[in-house]
């Protein structure tokens, strides 16, 4: 008896995705609970795992579908993996399975095997709806990646051994040119990010730290508290921690304009950017008013993982009240962040650069220095209270005993 592969629940106000890949195709075997499609959707990509054991019998929809909740995805069927007719196809048995010979001459090996692979998302789809292993695949693009004309180029050498591959450099610019259409987490950075510049009176102020001090905490306690408490001690703890007792005397850039009322929020929910390898999403560490310096690095870190391996669930990614970007570890001297709606500012933290700088005492010294920019919505944040938010940051960091005894 085949069973049906749905559109789970995607979460809060998330209603719609986007097929992104299936693991298996027509025909194949797949256990329980195995992952067999992938769904983005405006801030995660979220996975659906087969609801029995069986073969996939039917593949409703494709790559690039976009499907509502509940959607109809395909048919999980009992018995074990043989060759399947392609459920496009109606031509007869046997030229389907000529077909499939020629646009899959060889097995596509474990994912280890194509790990050194660097092939264009075009290029990953193509091949996954083809069937070509990537790793027997010639790439002709920048530092050898892979061009969807290079995955059909290998299929043309499949079906016309003896006809020689098109020429790289005789083919139009429009041809050497690749087309790909933006995820719907790009798409939905991209409405957000317009929305923030249409919406708020955004301006940035700036200043600079002196990290000497909390790289020296650093260096000195780091080994011992990566053995006590299981992970690192970076600078986000401290930035987290600076921007919370700031964030406490300066209650407006913790606030939210929602229509003619002010939301003032007495917790501090920090949205930490991160990468990923869909784009920038932003997990949120709650309560950061309550957590201690090992609970901060140990969420972040949990974070950052999950954003590499796509795991990020939405609700890590609500709920936010101020966000921290750390354009920095990319090399970023100094930037203006854009301010993540609802909320009212964003700190940006930037690369740690050794400086020249005139000592109290009058003397000159290289000290390792940061820019540090604040973006603000002016229609709720005075610059008064900006500048003085951005003061207190500093303070708290060029002297992290203030922020170890709360002062």
């Amino acid at each position: 008896m085949a069973v049906e592969i749905r559109v789970p629940q995607m979460g809060e106000s998330v209603a719609e995705g986007t097929i992104a890949r299936w693991t298996k195709q027509v025909g194949e075997s797949v256990q329980q609970d195995e992952l067999l499609v992938e769904i983005e959707t405006d801030k995660v990509t979220m996975e659906v795992n087969a609801p029995a054991s069986g073969v996939v019998s039917e593949i409703i929809a494709q790559p690039g579908d976009n499907v509502e909740v509940g959607a109809l995805l395909g048919m999980v069927g009992e018995g074990a993996a043989a060759a399947t007719s392609n459920p496009v196809n109606n031509n007869s048995e046997t030229a389907k399975e000529t077909k499939a010979e020629a646009l899959a001459p060889a097995p596509a090996p474990a994912p280890s095997a194509q790990s050194d692979v660097v092939a264009m998302p075009s290029a990953t789809v193509t091949a996954a709806n083809m069937g070509v292993n990537l790793g027997q695949v010639s790439g002709t693009g920048k530092a050898g990646r892979i061009l969807k004309e290079d995955v059909m180029n290998a299929v043309n050498q499949i079906n016309n051994p003896g006809q020689a591959p098109a020429s790289t450099a005789t083919r139009p610019d429009e041809i050497r040119e690749e087309r790909v259409r933006m995820t719907r987490l790009r798409q939905t950075v991209a409405k957000r990010l317009k929305q923030a510049q249409d919406t708020a009176a955004m301006l940035t102020t700036f200043n600079e730290v002196d990290m000497t001090n909390v790289m020296a905490l650093r260096s000195e306690y780091k080994d011992a508290f990566e053995k006590k408490h299981n992970t690192r001690l970076g600078f986000m703890s401290f930035f987290t921690k600076a921007a919370v007792q700031a964030l406490q005397e300066i209650p407006a850039v913790n606030a939210e304009i929602d229509g003619s009322d002010i939301v003032y929020k007495n917790y501090y929910n920090i949205g930490v950017a991160v990468g990923s390898p869909n784009g920038l999403v932003v997990p949120v560490v709650r309560d950061c008013q309550d957590m201690s310096f090992a609970q901060i690095e140990n969420t972040i870190s949990n974070y950052g993982k999950a954003a590499k391996d796509g795991k990020l669930s939405i609700a890590d990614m609500q709920g936010g009240t101020f966000t921290i970007s750390n354009g920095g570890v990319y090399g970023s001297l100094m930037s203006t962040p854009i301010i993540n709606p609802p909320q009212s500012a964003i700190l940006g933290m930037h690369k740690i650069q050794k400086r020249p700088m005139v000592m109290p005492d009058g003397s000159v010294q290289a000290r390792p220095m940061m820019y540090l920019a604040l973006s603000y919505d002016h229609r709720i944040i005075d610059g008064k209270e900006a500048v003085t938010f951005l003061v207190r940051i500093k303070e708290g960091l060029e002297d992290p005993r203030r922020l170890l005894l709360d002062l």
